[in-house]
């Protein structure tokens, strides 16, 4: 029997308690003297939406294979838990052993998106570890950082003590095994940071220094010691076949935000759209096997009784058995009453065979990415779609019986002029009407069309990182164009239109493209108070204003000021695989509307043929 880390009476004070109880189905115990190596893997959000995110699932599955370490989790405490903690100097805990973080020898934070900054310190102050990488000492535990906005670590720099940059599957276990080896020694901390720097991967930012020129740019990054290697390279699982994935997902107690089961079925993506950073960091492309697929589907399903199953990838409609594997889901569990998830599709491939096999068991809303309203706009953005196929790819899922479509679209585009914008209000009205040209006994109830629109952020490692992005101002223009556009549509009784908050989107633009200065602005705006900042109940944008002003950093600096084609970014110390010289061309061919094929049709020479398999080597 485990003692619980808070008191009844705390629990019963708290909003969904079991949030911290840990003892979840499928959850791994061990004795942790037994272990050698003790793991807290953090997401650094409440325990619903962190209890949904895949990567810390494989990776949780990965490390408790080895009979040597112990992985465990930890979610940032909501609010009302913060407040106690802090009252009652309560240690940040683990839910498993519920033992304090403090006491173990990893943190692991998988970062996700800039908006969760403020919540990492959280996670670090609750856990009484010093905020600072340079003030932790031998007791400490060494916290490294993973995930998507590791790109550009920088403003993260003082807080972390290591980053894995690229997926964990590759070299983690060479990173324990080092561990156990300085553990034994006795020797100082920095001689564990020097020995990490040798693995592939480990960006170890205390040891680079970086300077600037007069405007503030960064001049140069440069190691410091012989370890640290002066680029960082991204890596790669090449085969995602024969690698790991978990059999025996957690169950959570309350709902989470995907209560499915999760099965992904590739990695990176073929397409190349300018804007999208996990299209070019993914790279190459790597479909999982379909047995594969069939095997995990059947075990994840039969040890987690979920009733649903979602195949994840960033373009599902690019896996090259999508099909097969749909039939084989339908037949296997269609009449189990399971049903399938297929996000991400593309509206010009989507096939009326598979919609309807898939309507057979549950109808749900269809969800579908345009990106821009208009021909013009997304050939510069690369998107690959002519109206034409949207238009027959949405009246074929009419005719397959959905009624319900969500368009997603950005505004403030590079180039974006307002007949783009009025673009939007245009094509959600041609896909209504494209629904009432289907005769009134055939149709599926009312047509329900739900536009949103999200702000465009210049992101590192994207042929757009040169574009300037839009001030608050001109983002709630620009939507306000949309809305009143969609309000002289004569199908807008059909048509919902909503939009991302402008605010936020500036700050994760600072946020993703910042350099080290930017951390003491984190640093002060946590000290105000700021805590889920994605949450928009929660937000508090004068907070931020004010801390930025108090430390004496331009917000447009990182936002609207232009970038030259030969600035040096705070992320360039990050080999990608994908070249400097590709996403430039890329940038120049956007600038004249230029279509790059996608990686099936033709090679396009973005470099990431350096880490073998995938697309890139099946012609």
């Amino acid at each position: 029997m485990r003692n619980l880390a808070l008191s009844d009476e705390i629990l019963l004070t708290v909003d969904k308690p079991a949030r911290y109880i840990g003892g979840e189905v499928n959850a791994v115990m061990k004795d942790p003297k037994t272990v050698d190596v003790r793991f807290a893997m953090c997401f650094p959000d409440v325990y619903e939406i962190g209890m949904s995110h895949l990567g810390i699932q494989i990776l949780y599955d990965m490390f408790n294979r080895r009979d040597d370490i112990w992985c465990e989790r930890v979610y940032s405490p909501w609010v009302d838990l913060d407040k106690i903690m802090r009252e009652r100097k309560i240690p940040l805990f683990a839910l498993e052993s519920q033992d304090p973080v403090k006491d173990f020898d990893f943190l692991g934070i998988t970062i996700q998106y800039e908006m969760c900054y403020t919540n990492i310190l959280q996670i670090l102050d609750l856990a009484q570890i010093p905020l600072m990488a340079s003030e932790r000492t031998r007791e400490h535990p060494f916290v490294i950082g993973g995930g998507p906005c590791t790109y550009n670590p920088e403003p993260l720099a003082d807080f972390f003590d290591l980053f894995y940059i690229g997926e964990g599957e590759t070299h983690y276990f060479e990173l324990m095994d080092l561990y156990k080896r300085w553990k034994a020694s006795g020797a100082p901390r920095e001689d564990f940071l020097k020995m990490a720097a040798s693995v592939p991967g480990i960006y170890v930012p205390s040891l680079y220094t970086v300077s600037y020129h007069e405007d503030g740019t960064v001049e140069a990054m440069m190691p410091v010691c012989p370890e640290a290697p002066a680029k960082v390279q991204k890596q790669v699982v090449t085969d995602v076949t024969n690698t790991y994935y978990p059999e025996k997902p957690v169950i959570s107690f309350i709902k989470a935000t995907q209560d499915r089961v999760v099965l992904e079925i590739q990695r990176g993506c073929i397409r190349g759209c300018r804007f999208c950073q996990a299209g070019m960091v993914y790279r190459p492309t790597r479909e999982r096997d379909l047995d594969m697929l069939k095997k995990s589907a059947y075990a994840m399903l039969k040890n987690t009784g979920h009733e649903e199953i979602s195949l994840s990838s960033l373009s599902s409609s690019d896996y090259s058995r999508l099909g097969e594997l749909v039939n084989f889901l339908i037949d296997e569990f269609g009449s189990k009453g399971i049903n399938i998830s297929l996000p991400s599709l593309r509206i010009d491939a989507f096939s009326l065979d598979v919609m309807s096999k898939v309507q057979d068991v549950r109808k749900s809303s269809l969800t579908f990415a345009p990106e821009a309203g208009t021909q013009r706009l997304r050939d510069v953005i690369n998107k690959g779609l002519t109206e034409e196929m949207i238009l027959t790819g949405a009246g074929q899922a009419f005719e397959g019986g959905w009624n319900r479509v969500k368009l997603y679209f950005m505004l403030g585009l590079p180039t974006e002029t307002e007949e783009d914008m009025k673009g939007i209000a245009h094509l959600a009205e041609k896909i209504a009407e494209r629904y009432y040209e289907i005769p009134k006994d055939q149709r599926n109830g009312k047509c329900q069309i739900v536009v949103s629109t999200s702000f465009f952020v210049p992101k590192p490692f994207t042929p757009f990182q040169w574009a300037q992005m839009c001030t608050k101002e001109e983002f709630l223009h620009r939507a306000y164009v949309v809305n009143h556009e969609i309000k002289d549509q004569l199908n807008r009784k059909s048509i919902k239109y909503n939009w991302h908050e402008a605010d936020v989107t500036v700050l994760e633009g600072i946020l993703a493209r910042g350099d080290r200065k930017v951390a003491s602005v984190i640093l002060r705006a946590y000290e105000k108070g700021c805590l889920f900042d994605s949450w928009s109940e929660y937000f508090h944008n004068d907070l931020w204003l004010q801390a930025f002003e108090e430390c004496g950093v331009d917000m447009d600096f990182y936002t609207v000021r232009p970038r030259a084609m030969e600035e040096v970014f705070p992320w360039d110390f990050i080999d990608i695989g994908v070249s400097r010289r590709f996403l430039e061309r890329e940038w120049k061919r956007a600038q004249k509307g230029t279509v790059t094929e996608n990686c099936r049709q033709s090679c396009s020479g973005c470099g990431a043929a350096v880490y073998g398999g995938g697309v890139c080597f099946e012609r």
